[in-house]
């Protein structure tokens, strides 16, 4: 089974064969190192940008506009903010020219916590993005959905973000990428890393990977996915929380809770219709990120929840957030501490639970 960066790879790669890609950049993206995560390893049309996140994003804004299908990535999220203007911008374009002038550009970013980065690698970027209209925003939690979502970006003929969670980037999937994977035994895995991870020693000058037959599978954008069913409670999450929500709802199944777990995949468009069905069926919701706490894209959800669900709530809607704090601990006690965890996610689903409306 593939990793998320494998998949995202193969995605970029399909995408410069099939779909006019044509420009994959950024600080480190291309050869040797392909990308600080590797993400763009052995894409062909991937190239080093100077350190000028600025110069990335306008040159992705000029490339779009002429027409040129492009990947631009951000190293990490927590620089993308001297850019705000610049995706503003961006976002605008089809609106602002009736349809005339449409940007088919892509920007990949890497976002949230789980490395122990400190105060300039581990922060998130949910909420900003959201602000940004014209945009198409999504954040996969596995390398299946990593896949089929950077297809369908690259599908769009105006701007996208896709944002990958660090801590799971390294993540094999629990399935196979449909049409490509045939099998996950450790032989199937073994062999996709000696085909596509370039050797960490030796000479790599020549190097070359060695792509399997790739398909177009695509996840739609603006669907979400219900990956735990469930009667009590409804836990919405995407990126990193989803394996965790997953976790703690197997836990608390034990325990005679039912959770369903929504993965959002896509923050905008988002899949109202699969949310609002889960919370009118158990009446309980919990909105579970990383992203600081105050002024959360979770508390627009909530908003949302109450305005057109309140008669149907037994208990308060809750927001399980990051701690409102300047910087992310670089002590690994520090950042879980900063962020939800697993211990978190069980007591706060109890709370919930156990209230009364």
């Amino acid at each position: 089974m593939a990793t998320m960066v494998q998949a995202i790879r193969m995605a970029l790669h399909y995408g410069e064969k099939n779909l006019g890609l044509k420009e994959v950049f950024g600080e480190d993206v291309g050869p040797p190192l392909g990308g600080v995560f590797t993400a763009t390893q052995g894409v062909e049309c991937a190239w080093n940008s100077p350190l000028d996140e600025r110069g990335i994003v306008g040159a992705a804004i000029g490339l779009g506009l002429s027409g040129v299908r492009c990947v631009a990535e951000i190293q990490f999220s927590d620089y993308i903010y001297n850019t705000i203007d610049l995706l503003k911008s961006a976002g605008l374009q089809s609106w602002q020219t009736n349809g005339d002038f449409c940007l088919p550009m892509t920007i990949m970013t890497i976002t949230g916590s789980g490395i122990r980065g400190s105060i300039y690698h581990s922060h998130s970027l949910d909420s900003t993005a959201t602000h940004l209209a014209g945009w198409k925003i999504v954040f996969p939690s596995n390398p299946v959905d990593a896949y089929g979502l950077m297809l369908s970006c690259l599908k769009e003929n105006n701007p996208t973000l896709f944002m990958m969670p660090k801590a799971l980037l390294r993540m094999k999937a629990d399935e196979p990428i449909p049409g490509i994977e045939s099998d996950v035994s450790n032989e199937s895995i073994k062999a996709l890393s000696k085909d596509l991870d370039m050797p960490v020693t030796g000479d790599n000058s020549k190097w070359k990977p060695k792509w399997p037959k790739l398909i177009d599978y695509s996840v739609p954008i603006g669907h979400a996915k219900i990956t735990r069913a469930g009667d009590h409670i409804t836990l919405v999450t995407y990126g990193r929380h989803v394996p965790m929500a997953g976790q703690a709802a197997d836990q608390l199944r034990e325990e005679g809770i039912s959770v369903e777990v929504i993965d959002m995949r896509t923050l905008f468009p988002y899949d109202w219709e699969t949310i609002r069905n889960s919370i009118a069926k158990t009446k309980r919701v919990v909105f579970l990120n990383e992203e600081l706490e105050i002024t959360n894209f979770g508390e627009h959800l909530i908003r949302r929840t109450v305005e057109e669900l309140f008669y149907d709530l037994e208990a308060r809607p809750k927001l399980l957030a990051g701690a409102h704090i300047p910087g992310i601990g670089l002590a690994d006690a520090l950042e879980m501490a900063s962020v939800p965890q697993l211990g978190h996610i069980l007591e706060c689903v109890r709370e919930v639970v156990r209230e009364r409306a």
